[in-house]
């Protein structure tokens, strides 16, 4: 909860959106919207997505986790790890899981086109527009270090600067689809670097686009 008020606030401001015209967006009060942004009161899953997509956030979803009490002793110990609260509010958002080929077409707007018949959940907060990637092949397993391998999920935001040192997803001439790489920089030139050193690196140029950066990665069991 305390995330949610502190991404609404801080989007809030950004865009200059003050209390009474969202209130007025929603349908309801002004002091219904404060009594929100203080914790006076808990909305709703489905209104606090109704914030999100106001404030110009609708690629945004979060989920509500809730948790089983603990079983305590006579004493009122817990009997295990658990937290001891009842409900706990853990937000999530929620992004579309996209097609390697289809995060390669770009609209007329400029904005990348992905699927949305399947989501998955992040702790992690977009910047912009975000996606998930199915990986496939084996160019990004590492011998040490950071391995990410086929079949693992990696969470993608288009707003966040793609710098060296970072994991992209780059769109390169000839090719019809993305491939997943590292951005590296070598004597003043960049390239990009699969984490499998037996995959050559290619040569990063201005021809290449660079659709996001790589924040996250999990696998599914």
């Amino acid at each position: 909860m305390d995330k949610w008020i502190e991404l609404v606030k801080a989007n809030m401001k950004g865009r200059k959106v003050t209390q009474e015209r969202l209130a007025e967006r929603l349908g309801m009060s002004q002091g219904g919207i404060g009594h929100w942004l203080s914790k006076r009161r808990q909305p709703k899953i489905e209104d606090m997505n109704r914030v999100l997509d106001e404030i110009g956030m609708g690629f945004l979803e979060v989920a509500l986790v809730i948790r089983e009490k603990p079983l305590v002793d006579d004493e009122g110990l817990p009997l295990t790890d658990e937290p001891s609260l009842i409900e706990k509010y853990n937000p999530y958002f929620r992004y579309p899981v996209s097609d390697w080929r289809d995060v390669g077409e770009v609209r007329e707007d400029g904005q990348v086109l992905y699927a949305a018949e399947r989501y998955e959940l992040s702790d992690y907060q977009a910047q912009g527009a975000a996606f998930w990637l199915v990986v496939v092949g084996d160019a990004m397993i590492a011998p040490s270090g950071v391995s990410i391998g086929q079949d693992m999920l990696v969470l993608v935001d288009t707003a966040v600067e793609a710098v060296p040192g970072k994991l992209v997803i780059v769109q390169c001439p000839g090719n019809d689809e993305a491939i997943f790489r590292k951005l590296v920089e070598e004597g003043g030139q960049r390239f990009l670097v699969p984490l499998n050193p037996t995959y050559p690196k290619m040569l990063y140029s201005d021809e290449c686009r660079i659709i996001g950066v790589v924040m996250q990665a999990t696998a599914k069991f």
